[in-house]
């Protein structure tokens, strides 16, 4: 099996030192850019397996750089864990929404760094056992092709959207607890990452339209799918 590419996107040399010595040491294929523009060009060209993007980056900055990767065809599929600051919460908010997988808060853990890159890549190159087909009134979640329909018409999912609605109907009727989603479907349990399935939740209701409301917030728990 070959090495899965990282390309690791950051202009403070130190750090982008750091995390190409941990990335190769954990057995990765590194490229590098030190700016938002560069960083698509690497992107195009190399198509890594995932992107460790800096937020705060000369001229094009990384949630630019992030809106770039996911409008593209050719790079859309390609995972993205921002690197952020402790004061970019907003950032990371919007970074999430753009398509972004997860996010790292510096300073970090390398190990920490490190496990959360191959818990994306587990999520991202995951086969589960399909659904095959589930369909009620005007919505159609066909897993096996990755399709998913809202009154007739395909409505554009990322990866981890996805995967996070399959995990829902799945379920249908049970409460899922966010820890149990971040584990199930973000593949990690970590405390303190809640808002990411919030986001992401938020997220897959603005593309399901009218059938928004069948995913059911159960305040102070978690999230049920309930047609």
């Amino acid at each position: 099996m070959s090495q899965e590419k990282i390309l690791v996107v950051e202009d403070e040399e130190d750090i982008l030192n750091l995390l190409e010595y941990h990335l190769r040491t954990a057995g990765f294929q590194v490229f590098t850019a030190t700016t938002g523009l560069d960083a698509v060009k690497a992107a195009g060209k190399h198509h890594p397996d995932l992107v460790l993007l800096d937020l705060m980056l000369p001229g094009m900055d990384g949630l630019e750089v992030c809106r770039e990767l996911k409008r593209e065809r050719q790079t859309s599929d390609i995972g993205v864990i921002m690197l952020t600051a402790r004061g970019e919460e907003m950032d990371r908010v919007v970074g999430l929404e753009l398509g972004a997988d997860d996010y790292v808060t510096k300073p970090f853990s390398p190990r920490e760094l490190i496990l959360r890159v191959k818990a994306v890549l587990r999520r991202l190159h995951a086969e589960p056992e399909p659904l095959s087909l589930w369909e009620r009134d005007g919505l159609r979640v066909e897993e096996e092709s990755h399709r998913v329909l809202v009154d007739g018409r395909d409505t554009e999912l990322t990866a981890t959207e996805f995967k996070l609605l399959s995990e829902l109907v799945r379920n249908e009727g049970k409460v899922l607890s966010r820890d149990q989603l971040l584990n199930n479907v973000w593949g990690y349990q970590f405390s303190g990452y809640s808002r990411t399935v919030d986001t992401h939740i938020r997220r897959l209701r603005s593309k399901l339209g009218p059938y928004a409301a069948w995913v059911e917030t159960i305040r102070g728990v978690g999230y049920r799918f309930h047609s």
